[in-house]
């Protein structure tokens, strides 16, 4: 992963005891129940399973942040908003001021639609995720893609293969200002409807907070606080958002500029892989 990432790192290779077997998660019942799908247990290396033992001895604080169960969440949404009804809505919507001037909402369901073991959450769109009109394009997307396939990930993904090598990317918000600006909290809040519903139609096993603004939109109901503390904060733990586990990380556009980060963002994808291999062995076969 750190080659992928042009980090070049050397150290001699310890001599560890065998590892105890990996503990499970709980199951995300409301998930596994809607999807109808089940995903067969994914193998974790020797190198990911301190991590996943470390993820499944959160202390309390991750239950504590885990507000809104994922089956309450379906509930408040509106009924027979798929993909092609969500994506018409988002084109239109107009519920805050980041719509003013935009060229065109970001926004680019997979077609067909199908269900992953990852979502992907960036930040506010750019220029050029605008003209491409999905999110992670140019630079950015090329480091993600590398990052996603270190893992055995891909991007979205086609019908062969499996949810758990599939990843849905999106952003926080789907407009970009004609005047470049941060989104206030209120236009985060206002493009939350859209996210959760990607999240209900995506049914992911957990959600990658890649930024400042993706973790705020995620965490302002459960971590007030959120949007005053610094990434380095947020990092190493697991919140919950919708009953799903939530890992916050760095995005690919701060690790462009800042190298000696990548070695911790590679921390946190393993923490987030270690989660998903969590809850697909809960889930059996």
């Amino acid at each position: 992963m750190l080659q992928e990432m042009g980090v070049r790192v050397w150290q001699p290779a310890p001599q560890r005891p065998a590892l105890p077997p990996l503990p499970a998660l709980p199951a995300l019942a409301p998930l596994a129940a809607a999807s109808g799908r089940a995903t067969p247990p994914v193998a974790v290396s020797a190198a990911l399973r301190p991590l996943a033992e470390a993820a499944v001895r959160q202390p309390p604080l991750a239950a504590g942040l885990a507000s809104t169960d994922a089956s309450e969440a379906l509930m408040v949404l509106p009924d027979g908003q798929d993909w092609p009804a969500l994506a018409e809505a988002v084109s239109r919507c107009q519920s805050c001021e980041l719509c003013r001037g935009r060229r065109a909402p970001v926004f680019a369901p997979p077609q067909p639609p199908l269900p992953a073991d990852w979502l992907v959450l960036g930040e506010p769109p750019d220029d050029e995720e605008e003209r491409a009109g999905a999110a992670f394009a140019g630079p950015t997307g090329q480091l993600l893609g590398n990052m996603l396939r270190a893992l055995g990930l891909s991007r979205q993904g086609g019908a062969a293969q499996t949810a758990a090598q599939r990843a849905y990317l999106t952003n926080v918000v789907k407009c970009r200002p004609a005047v470049l600006r941060v989104p206030q909290p209120q236009e985060l809040r206002a493009c939350q409807p859209y996210l959760s519903r990607e999240i209900a139609l995506v049914r992911p096993k957990v959600i990658l907070a890649m930024g400042r603004f993706a973790a705020q939109s995620l965490l302002q109901d459960s971590l007030p606080d959120a949007a005053e503390l610094p990434l380095g904060k947020l990092r190493g733990q697991t919140y919950h958002y919708l009953g799903i586990p939530v890992v916050v990380t760095y995005h690919p556009g701060y690790l462009l500029r800042s190298q000696a980060d990548k070695a911790r963002a590679w921390a946190d994808l393993c923490r987030a892989a270690a989660l998903v291999q969590a809850a697909a062995a809960t889930a059996g076969p």
